[in-house]
């Protein structure tokens, strides 16, 4: 079934009235918040890693704000245990039953702040509700329900103490991205408003969870030439071989960029996708799914670079409208 012009228009116009809602709090970050939203209208989750007071917990706070939905926080310390994010079953001594109790991996946005600094056990336990939208706890499974997103953040400083994302952990995240400080104008203003203490609490609901799955769905229609598909194929072969990658993209990497180019392409009201699409993608989407060879990286070589250095080198598929 394809996708009609009316129907890309009224995305088009639902996934802005989005970014500028969140726009609000985080000024001056429009791509990034663009990129936070089309992960959540793929079903994704996104990994924030920044240095601290640059906003990642706002940008989480206030895309759970704009969603007539329910959102939590789970603060990671290393003596944070699995059950005190899944859940816990308890019995009751007056019906004689055990009862499951939900931790607060159970709402459509889920901030998962400094999600380094606990024990690998613990990261481990949203493994599967990252993958599948469930949770297993005493053998019995929980669906959490759509939408769902995980946001997590991390800092790249202060490490002592923090346990490193493993990569089958990294490759769940669709996307991994950074704020970066503001502008000086936007730095200025921001000078301007610091009687506000909370920017994320200004930002009020515009869209509930029936409309964002109704979206979900929506984007998942959108035409992609096979010329296109064979352009990530080898944009994806290529990471397994090139000389300064030890570990290249997986599969679960391609589908992932392949459904984020859905959802770009429908947020700017095309029914179809490009090759541009795929450039404009790449990097968030991939380069945290690559393991840079120890002497590369060492050499200063990054997984970003790599990725650019692969987009220039494969000839991208002319492109027509569907």
């Amino acid at each position: 079934m394809s996708i009609t012009q009316e129907q890309a228009d009224w995305f088009k116009d639902a996934f802005t009235s989005l970014v500028d809602n969140v726009d609000q709090a985080i000024v001056g970050k429009q791509e990034i918040i663009r990129l936070v939203i089309s992960s959540l209208l793929t079903g994704g989750h996104v990994l924030l890693e920044d240095y601290p007071g640059t906003g990642k917990t706002v940008l989480a706070k206030s895309l759970a704000n704009t969603l007539e939905g329910t959102s939590s926080r789970i603060q990671f310390t290393p003596d944070l245990l699995p059950s005190d994010v899944t859940g816990v079953t308890i019995y009751n001594q007056a019906t004689h039953v055990f009862e499951f109790h939900k931790g607060p991996i159970f709402a459509q946005i889920v901030l998962a702040d400094e999600i380094n600094r606990a024990s690998p056990k613990t990261q481990s336990a949203l493994l599967e509700v990252m993958e599948e939208g469930l949770v297993t706890v005493d053998g019995e499974t929980h669906p959490v329900g759509s939408p769902f997103m995980v946001i997590a953040t991390q800092n790249p400083v202060e490490q002592s103490g923090t346990y490193k994302l493993p990569e089958a952990q990294l490759d769940r995240f669709l996307v991994k991205t950074s704020l970066g400080y503001p502008d000086r104008d936007t730095s200025v203003d921001l000078l301007m408003d610091a009687a506000n203490r909370s920017r994320a609490a200004k930002v009020a609901p515009i869209i509930n969870a029936e409309s964002v799955n109704a979206m979900i769905e929506l984007a998942s229609q959108v035409h992609v030439e096979r010329s296109i598909m064979e352009y990530i194929t080898d944009i994806l072969v290529s990471t397994r071989t090139d000389k300064d990658v030890a570990l290249g993209v997986s599969m679960r990497g391609g589908l992932a960029l392949a459904r984020m180019v859905k959802v770009w392409a429908l947020s700017q009201g095309r029914t179809y996708a490009t090759p541009d699409d795929v450039n404009a993608l790449a990097v968030p989407v991939l380069a945290h799914r690559l393991i840079v060879d120890p002497e590369s990286e060492f050499a200063g070589i990054t997984a970003e670079q790599i990725i650019d250095r692969i987009l220039l080198a494969i000839t991208p598929p002319a492109y027509r409208a569907a």
